[in-house]
Parts: structure tokens; sequence; C-alpha cells
């Protein structure tokens, strides 16, 4: 049995990211949970602003941002940030955060948090209590610990914290990746469907070999 519920933001997990904007001689930190990924190639994200924060003016007058993930050890001044305007103090040396210089853009870079988005926007839309910002990811910076062998995030060491309607959770335990329900070894030892998968089974991995993807478990 479901019930009803009027129609409400509730969708959940989302990611909650500390957003600096600015400049390293005039910089803010904005708490946002309305992001995410609305385009892969070319990469574009966008990130959702009330137009009374205070954050929102130096976003449309530089159009510029940078995206700082939020770790376990990060959350209490991720909240922070949110709770208090930075008209009010200087939320970079208020939680004694380190400004790293950016690549692309003129806001600095949160230089504890472990992976940094440099964004460029390209459009704002107003949607009624947000404007939603529209951005380029001109490049991203990610802690070399968080690197597998191939280059590639592993995310299972990253800790990031998600946002669920008023609500923080914590990430990282790996079920398994992107098309392992559709290979044909995990089909014949699980079958499909809602009742297919194996909690208490290896979960499938693919490896690139060369464009090959062999299941190994």
């Amino acid at each position: 049995m479901k019930k009803q519920l009027k129609g409400a933001v509730l969708l959940a997990p989302l990611p909650v990211v500390m957003v600096s904007v600015g400049t390293n001689e005039r910089s803010n930190i904005i708490t946002v949970a309305w992001t995410g990924t609305v385009c892969s190639y070319p990469p574009r994200v966008y990130i959702s602003v009330r137009k009374e924060r205070y954050s929102y003016d130096i976003l449309r007058g530089t159009g510029e941002f940078v995206i700082n993930f939020t770790t376990d050890k990060l959350l209490a001044a991720c909240d922070y940030c949110g709770i208090r305007s930075g008209r009010d103090i200087d939320k970079f040396d208020e939680m004694r955060f380190t400004r790293q210089p950016a690549s692309y853009v003129s806001a600095p870079m949160i230089a504890e948090s472990p992976i940094n988005m440099e964004c460029k926007v390209f459009d704002v839309i107003n949607l009624g209590s947000h404007d939603m910002f529209l951005a380029d990811v001109l490049a991203v910076h990610v802690d070399e610990t968080l690197l597998n062998g191939d280059g590639a995030i592993d995310y299972s060491k990253a800790n990031l914290v998600n946002y669920q309607h008023g609500e923080y959770y914590a990430t990282g335990k790996h079920l398994g990746r992107f098309g392992f329900a559709a290979q044909r070894k995990y089909i014949a030892k699980y079958g499909k469907g809602k009742d297919a998968f194996a909690p208490a089974a290896p979960l499938v991995k693919r490896k690139n070999n060369g464009g090959n993807y062999k299941t190994k478990r």
C-alpha cells in the first residue's frame, strides 16, 4: 500500500557540495544540494540558487564558480556554510579553508576538498524560487589518493556525503558497475528482473582490456 503525497521536491539522494564564487580577494562559499549533470558531451552541470542568497549576485557578475565535493570530514563545515551568510563572515577564514587558485576561473577552489570542478556559466534560467545556472565544466581537480591504477576515480575511497530531504547520509559502499546486470555470466547465475540481485555474492565488474570487456568475480 502506498500513500499519495502532494507534488514536492523529494528526489533523493542528491549530492551536497560547497560552491565557491568570486575571486581570491572577494570570495564566498555557498552550500548547494540542487546540483547535477545536464550533459555528458560537452560536460555540463547546473546549480540552482535563490535570488536572495549573497552568492547570487556574485555568480551573476562573474559567471564562474567551483563545485567542491563534500566528504564526511568536511560535512560540519559544509553545513555551517549553508546556514551562515557571506554578508556577515568570511567563510573561507571562518572554516579555516585554504583558497587554491583555479586554472580557468576566477573563483578559488577549496584545497581541502578532494574533488573540485571549475565551471563557466553559459545560461541562467529563472524557474521560480531558484535560478538555474547552467555551466560548462572546464577542468576537474582530483586528489591523487582517490585515483586507481587506471587513473579513474575510486569513489569508494572518497567518503562523499549525500543529502536526502534535510538529512545527510554517507556514501561509499560499492554495489556494482554500470552494465553488470546485462552481462551473460551474471544472468546465467542470478537471472534477470527484480529478484536477480544476490547481495551475498561478488558483483560483476568489467575490466577494460583493449576495448574488450571481460567479466571477473
